[in-house]
């Protein structure tokens, strides 16, 4: 099974989550070879809610995850904590809805929940939890209390930074990162356009249909990280048509607003 653990839903968090849109995503996913994702939108995303409203209203949800065109979608969300980090937390639909409504007073930076809390109230769903990018400069997760770190449940080598960073360098040094807290490590392609699917990726070695099949699988290392090698140009082309489609959609909203 072919699995991204870090995947959005919009361009952006200012726009609106739209059905059609994430179809065309899933769509390329599984074009690209993807079976399975974790939708990680942010947690302070423009209505969060809605994210989850549409997919329900337009989706079925099969034991831990959202059917779509046989696209496995295992519900999730990447949460900013005070320290300066992003935290992907990925469970069944009712317990994401549940710790996101127990941060809606940490949306804004100035009020980020600090990790050893979020730590405490992710103990109360069985959640896979994951330190994204931990060397990106502007959330640099491996300065963190190593205490603290040891209670996710992996990294993910991260599409954006490998692309950033390079290859090999983002490779080794999250690996061995992983390594002194004796943790996994996952791919996870961190696209907002469909262009990014398959850039990296895990293989997991069986298929997984619930939260606790996935955190087993990742847990006892039944999985292997896969970097494609035309990676850097998969990113780059979708940084280029994400800042174009951007463009359009401000560009839409502001000629509604004055038509109204």
């Amino acid at each position: 099974m072919n699995f991204d653990f870090h995947t959005h839903g919009k361009l952006g968090k200012k726009f609106d989550f739209s059905a059609d849109y994430y179809l065309e995503m899933a769509t390329h996913a599984l074009q690209s070879g993807i079976n399975g994702v974790a939708l990680t939108e942010h947690f302070n995303t423009k209505n969060f809610h809605e994210v989850y409203d549409t997919l329900d209203a337009h989706f079925p949800y099969e034991d831990g995850y959202y059917n779509i065109q046989s696209l496995k979608v295992f519900p999730g969300m990447e949460v900013d904590i005070k320290e300066v980090g992003h935290i992907l937390c990925i469970g069944n639909r009712q317990d994401i809805r549940a710790l996101r409504a127990e941060l809606n007073d940490y949306t804004k930076e100035e009020t980020f929940i600090p990790l050893e809390n979020l730590l405490n109230l992710r103990s109360n769903y069985d959640m896979l939890v994951i330190g994204a990018h931990p060397f990106r400069e502007s959330t640099p997760l491996k300065d963190l209390d190593p205490s603290l770190l040891k209670q996710l449940d992996a990294f993910d080598l991260n599409g954006k930074d490998l692309h950033t960073r390079g290859i090999e360098e983002n490779t080794m040094d999250v690996q061995t990162f992983a390594a002194s807290l004796s943790k996994p490590v996952v791919g996870g392609s961190d696209t907002h356009h469909f262009k990014q699917f398959g850039a990296v990726y895990t293989v997991l070695d069986q298929e997984c249909d619930t939260i606790a099949e996935l955190k087993e699988a990742v847990i006892n290392r039944q999985f292997h990280v896969k970097v494609a090698q035309d990676l850097p140009e998969r990113v780059s082309e979708a940084i280029r048509l994400k800042a174009i489609e951007k463009e359009k959609l401000k560009k839409l909203s502001l000629e509604m607003r004055f038509s109204s």
